[in-house]
């Protein structure tokens, strides 16, 4: 009876569900978490410590956790992890001198046990630039195909613009409810 009780309140969307949006500094996280609230870009400047927005995707509300990606506020990232249903790396395209920073940071993550029941959704932003990577080679240089415990998604986006980022709200809506 429990159990059928949780899965309605998901259905109705009585339940928030927590989101982490973590990435190196300058990824462009916190455009996008503004990008999925008002859908604008609107003028950011670095965060120091965390934004938090809640966001409603038809009756699917999710709290974001929009953390800084300074070096020096990455050790504190796991203290945001408890009770996270999805975390959101998001990734410069056009950092190609940084993707293995990238890439320990998110093996580094998903190891933590507060993670071991999270979904990944990799955002690679910045695709209008010109000498961006593509969603395809972003994955190649994360290993992405390594990660087995965790259900994931890369998807190309663009915050400034706002493409590729409903889809990215659909796919996480998709994730909870099937949970």
């Amino acid at each position: 009876m429990g159990l059928l009780f949780a899965k309605l309140m998901t259905v109705f969307g009585d339940r928030e569900h927590k989101v982490i949006i973590v990435g190196l500094d300058n990824a462009g996280k916190t455009t996008i978490l503004y990008q999925f609230l008002t859908k604008e870009a609107v003028h950011t400047s670095p965060t120091i410590g965390s934004n938090v927005e809640e966001i409603a995707v038809q009756k699917t509300r999710f709290l974001m956790w929009d953390i800084g990606g300074q070096e020096s506020l990455r050790a504190s990232w796991n203290s945001y992890y408890c009770n996270t249903e999805i975390v959101i790396l998001v990734v410069d395209s056009t950092d190609r001198e940084r993707l293995t920073l990238n890439k320990e940071e998110l093996h580094r993550m998903l190891a933590h046990e507060d993670l071991q029941n999270a979904a990944v959704l990799i955002l690679a932003n910045k695709q209008d630039m010109k000498n961006s990577m593509s969603p395809a080679e972003i994955s190649q240089y994360l290993t992405l195909s390594s990660i087995t415990g965790h259900s994931w998604h890369i998807q190309a986006c663009c915050a400034l613009t706002g493409e590729g980022l409903p889809a990215s709200l659909e796919w996480m809506r998709s994730r909870v409810l099937a949970n």
